[in-house]
């Protein structure tokens, strides 16, 4: 039995599926139509054949009496009676037929149209009202503002319970479907075999007619048999598997969606998504997407020709959305346009960031040999358009070549010009919280790790901001597999080559960084949390036998005598610290017993990047807390050495920018106290609270006023403004072109020239 529509696809609910229920109700109304009129003729027919029988009956009768009246005449009376004899039986034989025809093709056909379609009528008002009732549910939910937490949650109780029930409904419409179109077949195929069984037995072997169909008969007969017997088979089968499908939960939050770049439809990714229209409305429409042929493209009905609205997805990017209102929205940016989008969970949301990510790399993969593609030119329009649209001003020139910049100075990095997992020569993308290069391949199955792994960006295609490529810089594939490959001798896993299935790759890309099978277990004097104690009373750690150590580290050194790329074994680490003696005779720490948080908090003072990489490999929390030294935590630490990268690694990997100490102080308020122009510009660029007040009320605008600093009192008050302008939709979403340039040059000075900043903030008349 032919399965008419399949129950993964109608939980999908995408136009597809629904176009393919138009087409069912449309044929099951036709055939309610057609079969309503074949009824009323069977009908006319039954009654025509017993009118005919009945005069027949009269005329076989007069046959008799005549053959009576030729007594004289032998012949003429044997023949008579013979022939009145024979279409007596003949006649009998075919009221027979009429009564058959009554029971097999009339009331079958009949209990067919008022049963079985009224039936699947009942199932399909009960889908339509919950997919009314689903469609107002998501409406409801996509409208529950942000700040309005009872509202968020009511909506999204009613989405699950019109999902739950939707979702019921729309299983037991299918298999209404799939029923009805088996049942179809059988009742009618079953009705016209009775009708021709009986004529067949009516004419016998002697009509030439019927005698021409008994080959076909008999055939059509053993086939319906058999198929009988497989759609009694297949309809228990589907029967079961709808009761196992129905006993899931299928309340969950998501569409099933998953990203295919080798889809046989050529459709990577689709499912639906909320568009914010460019009118001056600002009104959202829910359409269905797809990634397709390197197109964004949507449509609201599947016969709709589909709307691009990237015609190339080489010439675009993707990011999270959170300047507006509504939860869930990510931004395409193409050279053109902007297109704003909203998902329907947070889930949802990350799902269609990575597929249009992976949509992009493929792309550029199949046209890297291209002498026109990004990576051979690396042009101002990639560039700039990578940025977000485009910035005006000054800075534009930068922006043209940071792509090719980026790579450059990344690949000058020991190790960096193979790919830090498999090897392959010549990796154009970088994962920028861990500080590696990678191919293109290795770069996809980082993206499926999530964002809270790896953070996976082009070195050709995307922008790179300074402190971005100082802070790749200061790591690199040698540091990070020193961390991360420590035991790989000890471990009979193979590491992946160039050549190698992806499969294999995405094995030992998953074992290193999620489960962390190579790195160098800690001893138990490294597992358990730490004293409190001040960084002014630290005394040395008593000297114990450990399978691993960590040697001494001294507090706050110049940060020109730490080696910027360094090794994690304890000779390594113990020939850094030699070299980066101080003239000053300052007290040693031993960190090599510290819990992974605390090494991250004393190694992010002495910017000493592949220890603060080793901790958090640990499983250091970004955010500890430092109780005996006022909570501060190790984004603050990184503050008050001044250490632009180390603020950058932290925050990459998940640090809290607005997390405050116990007065009260966060980043932002510690950076503007101390002067820090360039992490106040990082800090602001990350989403630092500007209007954040400590303990004696003071937010940093007004820190910033009171220590006489221009260019921090500049930077707090633009950000200030460029978010009020962006409330207003004044500007658009991302706000004001000059508010990008100013922060853009900061970045630039504050990475490339930071004694300009130092100067002018020493300067109080500025």
């Amino acid at each position: 039995m032919t399965v008419k529509l399949d129950f993964e696809e109608c939980l999908k609910d995408s136009p597809r599926f629904r176009a393919e229920i138009e087409v069912v109700q449309t044929d099951v109304s036709e055939l309610e139509t057609r079969l309503d009129k074949l009824v009323k003729q069977c009908q006319a027919m039954l009654e025509a054949g017993r009118a005919y029988c009945q005069t027949s009956k009269s005329f076989i009768n007069g046959l008799r009496e005549l053959g009576h009246n030729c007594s004289g005449d032998n012949m003429m009376e044997e023949c008579l009676e013979k022939f009145s004899k024979k279409l007596s039986i003949i006649l009998d034989a075919q009221g027979e037929v009429i009564e058959t025809t009554q029971k097999s093709v009339k009331t079958k056909l009949q209990n067919f149209v008022k049963e079985d379609v009224r039936r699947f009528k009942e199932v399909r008002k009960e889908f339509e009202r919950g997919s009314e009732c689903l469609e107002g549910a998501l409406a409801k939910n996509a409208q529950a503002p942000r700040g309005k937490q009872h509202e968020v949650e009511e909506a999204s109780n009613a989405l699950l319970n019109a999902r739950r029930t939707f979702r019921s409904e729309a299983l037991d419409y299918v298999l209404e479907i799939n029923v009805i179109e088996a049942k179809k077949k059988t009742d009618i195929v079953m009705a016209v075999l009775s009708l021709m069984e009986a004529q067949a037995q009516f004419f016998q072997h002697g009509h030439q007619s019927l005698s021409e169909l008994d080959e076909y008969r008999r055939k059509l007969n053993e086939e319906h048999t058999q198929f009988v017997l497989n759609s009694a088979r297949e309809k228990r089968d589907m029967e079961q598997r709808h009761a196992a499908i129905k006993k899931k939960d299928v309340s969950y939050d998501d569409s099933i969606m998953d990203f295919n770049a080798d889809a046989a439809n050529g459709i990577a990714m689709e499912g639906y998504l909320y568009k914010r229209a460019s009118n001056a409305f600002k009104t959202w429409s829910r359409r269905w997407f797809s990634i397709q042929k390197n197109q964004l493209v949507y449509q609201k009905k599947f016969k709709d020709q589909p709307t691009v609205v990237v015609e190339d997805l080489r010439l675009c990017t993707v990011k999270p959305s959170y300047e507006n209102e509504r939860r869930f929205c990510f931004e395409v940016v193409s050279p053109s346009k902007c297109c704003l989008l909203q998902a329907d969970s947070e889930r949802q949301q990350q799902a269609w960031i990575s597929a249009v990510q992976n949509s992009i790399a493929s792309a550029f993969q199949e046209h890297r040999e291209d002498p026109h593609s990004p990576r051979q030119r690396c042009s101002s329009m990639s560039a700039s358009m990578m940025v977000g649209g485009g910035g005006g001003g000054g800075g534009g020139g930068d922006q043209e070549n940071t792509g090719c910049k980026a790579l450059e100075e990344v690949q000058a990095i020991p190790g960096n010009r193979q790919c830090c997992d498999c090897g392959e020569p010549g990796p154009d993308w970088a994962s920028i919280n861990l500080g590696i290069t990678l191919c293109i391949t290795c770069s996809g199955i980082h993206r499926s790790l999530g964002v809270h792994f790896s953070k996976v960006r082009s070195l050709t295609l995307d922008s790179w901001e300074p402190e971005l490529i100082k802070l790749m810089c200061e790591l690199g594939n040698t540091v990070i597999n020193r961390i991360y490959e420590a035991r790989i001798d000890e471990i009979t896993i193979k590491k992946p080559h160039p050549s190698s299935p992806r499969g294999d790759k995405e094995s030992w890309i998953r074992s290193k960084y999620v489960e962390k099978k190579f790195i160098q277990k800690l001893p138990e004097t490294g597992r358990n949390p730490p004293l409190r104690r001040s960084s002014a009373r630290r005394n040395r750690a008593t000297t114990q036998e450990r399978t691993v150590q960590r040697p001494p580290l001294k507090p706050k050194p110049n940060r020109a005598t730490l080696p910027r790329v360094t090794g994690l074994t304890p000779s390594d680490i113990q020939k850094n610290n030699t070299s980066s003696h101080n003239a000053l005779d300052e007290e040693e720490e031993d960190l090599s017993g510290l819990h992974p948080g605390a090494l991250l908090y004393r190694s992010a003072a002495l910017q000493n990047f592949p220890v603060m990489a080793d901790a958090l490999a640990h499983g250091a929390d970004v955010n500890w807390v430092n109780v005996a030294e006022e909570s501060s935590t190790p984004l603050i630490q990184a503050v008050s050495a001044n250490a632009l990268a180390a603020c950058e690694f932290l925050l990459q990997n998940g640090a809290n920018v607005n997390q405050a100490d116990s007065n009260g102080r966060g980043p932002l308020h510690h950076a503007t106290i101390l002067g820090h122009t360039g992490l106040v510009c990082l800090f602001l660029k990350r989403g630092a609270d500007y209007n954040a007040k400590d303990k004696n009320q003071k937010d940093p605008i007004t820190i910033s006023v009171d220590n006489a600093n221009a260019d921090i009192v500049t930077l707090l008050r633009i950000a200030k403004m460029n978010k009020e302008m962006r409330e207003m939709d004044a500007f658009g979403p991302s706000g004001d072109e000059t508010y990008h340039d100013i922060f853009r040059d900061f970045s630039h000075m504050a990475s490339n020239n930071p004694e300009k900043l130092k100067r002018r903030s020493a300067d109080p008349k500025t």
